[in-house]
């Protein structure tokens, strides 16, 4: 099947698929999370099959990693599946209802974007959530991982077809595309596909962006902080900076860069160290750092980087300002952290950090969509418009207006023998 007809008969499926109702919806998503656990050692060995070529082809270890999809990551993608079910159902919901004269009534309906074209890094646990979340939500969707994950994504998406079919939903809701060339066509598809939404590099993200007239939702790189003020908890401060660097090195929501207040530097600076080096944390720093403890000096490229491996850049600033300065400067608008004890700094921090997430005292890897309680996500967007921030549910939602009427027309309003009423119901 080519990619046009790929694209056409999820857009199909798609118009059906908006008007499907919850219990069938929330059935099928059971049935997901049964055949993956029925389907196990099929996946795994799909995936074995997946790490093998990828280690003779000397991937990195952090990506390795994200490849990896065990019977432990199978039980974490069923969860999010059970915590998806449990949610509310996001279409049909009525956002706001106005009454424009009698028996003329207004109202703002959320429903589905419609085709979703979805291409994600090498993580197939990223095709259960992406794929879950559309159907929840009432979306079509095109997926594309990396071809290192080739084999696991696709039994993935046979089993995730096979199941949802059974359970009612339209047939040809979810697409695998295989190849670069297939992204390359499916960017021309803007007629079927209403939304594109790109994983990976920088680089990668600007190519899609250039190459489509299909909206784009997303973000590039994850370059996110955690700035230790002056008036921070120590011991808070060096376990929360460990937890955002170390307890998963390889996604966006990881630290890259640790900002330390001078007023703690020599106190904070010789513990976080050590607790780094428990880790075999690479750390590289400025100047002022490097006085303090031996270190690797930190570039200028350094602050703009996204290591997605344990290395980490260390700075310290002349307090708060400086700070979101740098942030601002530096950073891409995903996470930032600030720990203080001191609220009016807190504030000030998460007023002016220019990201979709700022936190105060706690991890950057709280930045998830499961965590948020969404359910999963099918990304991140550091855009400004529609959806910032862990995508879920709702993002992948729009509205229409629904106007219902008992025979008014226009004319009368125009030549004033009616008027508006504009109440809000």
């Amino acid at each position: 099947m080519s990619i046009a007809e790929k694209a056409k008969k999820a857009k199909s499926a798609s118009i059906l698929l908006s008007a499907a109702k919850t219990d069938i919806k929330n059935n099928a998503l059971a049935q997901i999370a049964e055949a993956l656990k029925n389907k196990s050692a099929e996946i795994i060995a799909a995936n074995q099959k997946d790490l093998r070529l990828a280690e003779k082809n000397k991937l990195a270890s952090p990506l390795l990693k994200r490849l990896k999809f065990d019977e432990g990551k199978i039980a974490d993608v069923c969860a999010g599946i059970e915590s998806l079910i449990k949610l509310d159902d996001p279409v049909g919901k009525t956002l706001t209802a106005t009454e424009l004269d009698e028996g003329l009534n207004l109202y703002k309906v959320s429903c589905p974007i419609g085709v979703i074209g979805v291409v994600f890094e090498s993580r197939p646990d990223a095709l259960v959530q992406i794929s879950t979340l559309c159907l929840k939500s009432g979306n079509a969707v095109l997926l594309k991982g990396g071809s290192e994950a080739a084999n696991t994504n696709k039994i993935l998406a046979k089993v995730i077809a096979d199941a949802t079919a059974k359970a009612g939903i339209p047939d040809g809701w979810i697409q695998l595309l295989e190849t670069r060339q297939d992204v390359a066509e499916m960017l021309k598809m803007d007629e079927d596909i209403d939304l594109v939404i790109p994983r990976g590099s920088n680089e990668f993200v600007r190519y899609i962006m250039n190459h489509t007239n299909i909206p784009v939702l997303g973000h590039a790189d994850g370059i996110c902080h955690v700035y230790v003020d002056g008036a921070a908890d120590i011991d808070m401060a060096v376990k929360i900076a460990v937890d955002s660097k170390c307890q998963y090195v390889a996604v966006c929501n990881a630290t890259e860069t640790l900002l330390v207040d001078s007023k703690i530097a020599k106190e904070f600076l010789p513990k976080v160290k050590a607790a780094f080096d428990a880790k075999n944390v690479e750390l590289r720093g400025c100047k002022k750092t490097r006085s303090i403890i031996k270190v690797k000096p930190a570039s200028e490229k350094d602050w703009a980087t996204e290591y997605l491996d344990y290395i980490l850049s260390v700075k310290v600033v002349e307090g708060v300002d400086e700070a979101i300065e740098h942030i601002n400067h530096y950073g891409s608008h995903h996470t930032d952290a600030i720990v203080t004890q001191d609220k009016a700094t807190a504030e000030k921090f998460l007023d002016l950090v220019d990201s979709a997430g700022v936190f105060w005292n706690c991890s950057t890897r709280f930045s998830d969509g499961y965590r948020y309680g969404l359910g999963a996500e099918v990304g991140v967007s550091t855009t400004k418009i529609h959806a910032r921030g862990p995508v879920g549910l709702e993002g992948l939602l729009i509205y229409k207006w629904k106007l219902l009427g008992s025979g008014q027309i226009v004319a009368d309003y125009a030549e004033g023998k009616k008027k508006f009423t504009h109440k809000k119901l």
